[in-house]
Parts: structure tokens; C-alpha cells; sequence
């Protein structure tokens, strides 16, 4: 969502607050802006827009302070405007605040400081929250850490901020409560920010804080505070292991493209060191080995694309253990009445590790008595840190919104999972040692449909006005067209619905007609049925295009396109999902590039969602 970026130092901070915002617009934004401390005094740009825009703005203005904020904002409470940008002053201006987060309960907040004859510019609860703590700073008369964590101390809700005073040019005070922040650390120099990759090119020294956590900062050192308790609190300094050149496009023309061309090494890098001897080793979850195994039932909770990683999870564990599994949103498990307990498992999946529902699922479940398992991608994020074990994927960086590399190695550390289980419950079946064999030749067998590229191209060009389109598939291929559709969707902002093929006639087949087209995804499983499914659109006018893994010379008289993998059709049912997906990401990319979309960051959605 909104990305944070504070700089200390003895650098002119505008620049590295432009530079680190630039690096956070792949988080999704409408407004921009930040904020310096000049002699004594605090100086704002902000506007409505990209950072582009703002960089144009800080220029004209004289922000040469050494001390500042930067924030891009995804509206929440208030629309996009100048007015509701962050940073955030205090009626006097005295205070200066960026936010990310909900504060639940601002609207007392606001009526009691209204009491008080504070008046408010914007709509935001951020502006109430800064206003807050300017009241604190007065009432009590204390110092500026001390008001912001007094102030904290009545807020309900989440939040991630940094707060500066023009009284106080050599201090940032930040802290954190269910909205991630990272602590830059190098000599002389300090930075907080929503995401490392912001931080990146100044320091590989890290501090994680974590929920209920306040830090003061300046050039020379800092002090973390538990918020409630005033408690001094230790942490370990995280050394960042990152290129610059995995946050970089690399010659590619938007970072989707760049990313679904890495997916052979991405995958590559998922599986390395953990496949030894036709054996699944995986570390991170040994100790905890037989304690799964034991467990009763199994969920899997996600968002988004994630959560279609998860029904793909759940088909292979299954298969393998004989075990069901419940896949959940986790909008809807941490809200409702689950039945989980010290004899459940719960697996959170989340391509950042700080989807704000994954998160509170995990302490739900922690509360419970469940264990815990994480499969997330960024090393050393909340969830990583709130479950009793994990798997990190390896995938690197993904910068672009609409997620590629990341979903398919879910899919191949999923299958990892349920293969290292079932080995380790002493499982004999032929699917292990093929599926294992399989995941050593996904990354060629992805080379070789990057090649089709061309041809998906001219696809999308004859698509690329439609209105509405229909993915279709069966068993392991239903995810994967919930995760087409999805990836349409979000990128080109055409209506997309995915289905299992034989739901078909149980509603969607009304909709076909001759300007719909119909994705199916052809595999060898339930291929005489999916075939049925395919004749009964031709009849209705539809436009039928094929993804499929299957000799298509049986189906190359009735369909309008196809996309043929060749060599794959004895690829393990549950690998082929990763397969069959890329062709998918593909043609929404050249649909939405076509059709003149923001392919990297897509209006309205952020990368990592953070608050509800």
C-alpha cells in the first residue's frame, strides 16, 4: 500500500526521498509527497499523482534540509487530492507526519480534539492522528518521543509512521502496529521505510521493528521502545544479501515482462538445495516435521493470487497424504468462528509476508494453539517471524503488482511440501519420484514456452477490445484459470470470470456469444470432458482459444487459437499449473499493454496490502 521513507543524515534528504519513493511506486499510489526540516522551520511539497510530478515541484521549492520524510499514498479515508497527500501537519506546523495504516477509532479522536478548538484540513485520519499528537506534546508537556508514544498508546488501529518536529532538526520518531517498517542503518546516516528495496542503494544493514514498537532515531544512534510499556527493546542487525539489478527492469519495458521471464531461474532458485537425492530436504520446517504429520486438519489461508497458489497446495497434499485440506481466504478465516486448535496446522501464503489478513490469520491461529507454517518470499518480514516455521521461496524481488514469478514458485514449493511429507510419512507412489524428477526440467520446459511469446502477441491484438472474457479449466487447471482471469483483470481492466469447465452450463454458458472469448486449458486429465466443454462454446458463437498440453490435432478445426506446449504432456499434474499459467500471464500483459494500461502499477491496486 502507501510507502514510507525517512532519511537523517548529512545528505541533502530530498534526494533520497525522491529516490527511495521512486523505488516504492510498484507498492501502488495516487499522491505523493514529503517533507524537510529547513532552519528550524518545516517546508511540504506534495501533489496529486506520480512522483514524476512531485520531483518537478520539490525543484522549484527550497528543500535543502538534511532531515526528512517522503510518502505515497493509496486513499483511504478521503479522496485522492493535494490537500489529503501526506506528510501531515499539526495546526501550528510544528509537526510534520506520514502514515500508513487505519486509525479505527479517529473519528472520537477528532471530535475530542474538536472539543479542544483544534481544526482540520483534510479528510484523512492521518491529519487526526498528527493533531493528536501535537495535543499530547502541549497537555502534557512532554518531549517529542514521548508525546508520540503517549499518543499511540490511545490509538486503535494500524500503523505504520514517521514523525518529525521542527524543534528537534536531528531526530525521526517512527513506530509500527500491524503496518511494516524497516530500519536503514549506516554510518552517520539513518533511514526508515515501508520496503528495503527503498533503502537499498544506501545501506544493507537492517532493523525489523516489530508490532508495538517505537524507535527514536538520529545520526548517531537510536533507542526501541515498547509503546505500552516504555520497555527498551534489543534487536539483532539483519545483513541484506540484494542486487540492485533484481529491482532494476534490465532492459525490459515493464518489470511484469521482466518477471515472467525470469521464471525459469526464479523456480530454479526455489528448488535449489532443496532436492537431493530424488529426496525433498527442507530445513525450515524439520523440527516441526512430525508435528504436521500429526495434526488432525490442515488449512491453508492467502489473498489474491496466493490464495489460488493454495487450492493447487491443497489438490497435491491431499493427493499425496490423504489428508484434507481447507483453503481460506484470510479476510474471511481471522473473522470467522474457525475450528482450529493445538491438533490443526495452518499454512499462510504471502508473496511479501505483511498482507495485512495473512498476518492477522497467523495470530489468530497462534492464539489458538495452532502451528504455524509461512511460505513467503521476503526474508525477515512479519510473517516470516510471527509462524513456528516456514519455507522462504527465493523467487527475488517482484516489483510488478499483478504477481508472476512469485505465483509459480508457490506452486513448486507447494508441491515440495507435500512430497517431503509424504516421504518423510513413508509414502510409496510413483507421483514423488516423478514429480520430483519434473521439477528439475520446469525451467527449460519454461524456456521453451517464453518462445511462444510472438504468437501470443498476435493473439492479444485481435483481443485486446473485448469486454468480457471466460477462463476455463478442470482439477489442478481451475486455480490456474481463477489466476488467469485475475491476472486479466487486474492489469487491463477487462471483466474476467475463471470457472471449472463443468460448471459451465450451471450459468456462464448464457454469456457466450460471439464476441466472448473463452480461454480453455487443455491437459491430458479429464481431457474427453474439457473437449465436450469446448464443443458445446462452438456452438454458441464463442471465440474459443486453447492453452494446452495435448496434441491439438484433434481441436484445430473447431477453436479460433491455439497455444500448444509441446513436450509436456506427461508433466505432473501438479506441475503443470506452472505451465499452463505462463501463457496466461502473457496474454494479459500484451492485452493490457495494447490496450495503453499502467501495466506495473494498475489503478486502485497496491502490491502488498497492508490494511484492510
Amino acid at each position: 500500500m502507501c510507502g514510507i521513507i525517512g532519511y537523517i543524515g548529512k545528505k541533502e534528504a530530498s534526494d533520497i526521498l525522491i529516490g527511495g519513493l521512486r523505488r516504492l511506486e510498484y507498492r501502488g499510489y495516487d499522491s505523493a509527497g514529503i517533507c524537510t526540516v529547513e532552519s528550524d522551520d518545516l517546508v511540504t511539497t506534495k501533489c496529486i499523482g506520480k512522483v514524476v510530478e512531485l520531483e518537478k515541484n520539490v525543484n522549484k521549492n527550497n528543500h535543502k534540509g538534511s532531515i526528512g520524510i517522503g510518502h505515497t499514498r493509496w486513499a483511504t479515508h478521503g479522496i485522492p487530492s493535494n490537500i489529503n497527500a501526506h506528510p501531515h501537519y499539526d495546526t501550528k506546523k510544528n509537526f510534520s507526519l506520514i502514515h500508513n495504516g487505519i486509525i479505527e477509532n479517529y473519528i472520537p479522536l477528532k471530535k475530542f480534539l474538536e472539543q479542544k478548538g483544534v481544526s482540520f484540513n483534510t479528510q484523512t485520519d492521518s491529519e487526526v492522528l498528527i493533531q493528536f499528537i501535537s495535543y499530547i506534546h502541549e497537555k502534557e508537556k512532554t518531549d517529542f518521543f514521548e508525546s508520540v508514544r503517549l499518543a499511540l498508546k490511545e490509538v486503535v488501529g494500524a500503523y505504520g509512521i514517521v514523525v518529525m518536529h521542527k524543534d528537534y532538526p536531528n531526530t525521526l520518531v517512527a513506530a509500527r502496529n500491524g503496518s511494516p517498517l524497516i530500519i536503514g542503518l549506516s554510518k552517520d546516516e539513518k533511514f526508515v521505510s515501508s520496503d528495503v528495496s527503498a533503502v537499498l542503494e544506501h545501506t544493507r544493514n537492517i532493523l525489523y521493528l516489530d508490532d508495538g514498537e517505537i524507535i527514536l532515531l538520529n545520526q548517531e544512534d537510536y533507542t526501541i521502545k515498547n509503546v505500552l510499556s516504555d520497555r527498551i527493546v534489543s534487536k539483532d542487525i539483519h545483513k541484506i544479501e540484494m542486487s540492485l539489478d533484481k529491482i532494476e527492469k534490465s532492459g525490459f519495458e515493464h518489470f511484469m515482462l521482466k518477471e515472467i521471464y525470469e521464471q525459469p531461474n526464479s523456480i530454479k532458485d526455489s528448488i535449489r538445495g532443496r532436492v537431493r537425492d530424488n529426496k525433498v530436504v527442507l530445513g525450515g520446517i524439520y523440527d516441526k516435521t512430525q508435528d504436521i504429520l500429526d495434526a488432525d486438519n490442515i488449512y491453508i489461508t492467502a489473498c489474491g493470487t496466493s490464495w489460488h497458489a493454495a487450492q493447487i497446495g491443497s489438490y497435491i497434499i491431499e493427493e499425496l497424504l490423504k489428508k484434507p485440506v481447507k483453503v481460506e481466504y484470510a479476510s474471511e478465516f481471522r473473522y470467522r468462528n474457525t475450528p482450529i486448535g493445538p491438533d490443526s496446522v495452518v499454512i499462510a501464503i504471502s508473496q511479501s509476508g505483511e498482507t495485512a489478513d495473512t498476518l492477522a490469520a497467523v495470530k489468530k491461529a497462534n492464539e489458538m494453539g495452532s502451528l504455524t507454517l509461512g511460505i513467503v518470499n521476503v526474508v525477515g518480514s512479519s510473517i516470516a517471524r510471527e509462524t513456528d516455521c516456514g519455507i522462504y521461496m527465493h523467487a527475488g524481488p517482484e516489483i510488478g503488482v499483478a504477481s508472476t514469478k512469485a505465483f509459480t514458485s508457490q506452486v513448486v514449493i507447494l508441491n515440495m511440501l507435500a512430497l517431503y511429507l509424504a516421504e518423510k510419512k513413508g509414502i510409496e507412489n510413483t507421483i514423488i519420484e516423478d514429480t520430483i524428477k519434473d521439477l528439475h526440467i520446469l525451467g527449460e520446459s519454461i524456456n521453451e514456452i517464453l518462445k511462444l511469446n510472438e504468437k501470443i502477441l498476435n493473439i492479444a491484438k485481435k483481443y485486446c477490445n473485448a469486454e468480457n472474457f471466460l477462463y476455463l479449466g478442470r482439477g489442478y487447471q481451475f486455480p490456474t484459470a481463477l489466476e488467469g482471469a485475475l491476472k486479466l483483470k487486474e492489469i487491463s481492466y477487462i471483466h474476467a470470470e475463471g470457472y471449472p469447465a463443468a460448471e459451465m452450463k450451471h450459468g456462464p454458458i448464457a454469456l457466450i456469444d460471439e464476441k466472448m472469448p473463452v480461454v480453455f486449458i487443455v491437459t491430458p486429465n479429464g481431457y474427453s470432458k474439457i473437449l465436450s466443454n469446448i464443443q458445446e462454446v462452438k456452438a454458441r458463437g464463442g471465440k474459443i482459444i486453447i492453452i494446452t498440453l495435448v496434441d491439438p490435432s484433434e481441436m484445430v478445426d473447431f477453436v479460433d487459437h491455439i497455444i500448444y506446449i509441446e513436450n509436456s504432456e506427461k508433466i505432473s499434474n501438479s506441475l503443470s499449473p506452472i505451465l499452463t499459467s505462463i501463457p496466461l500471464q502473457l496474454l494479459s500483459y500484451h492485452i493490457a499493454v495494447r490496450k495503453g494500461c499502467d501495466v506495473d502499477q494498475p489503478r486502485n491496486l497496491a502490491k502488498s496490502v497492508t490494511v484492510e
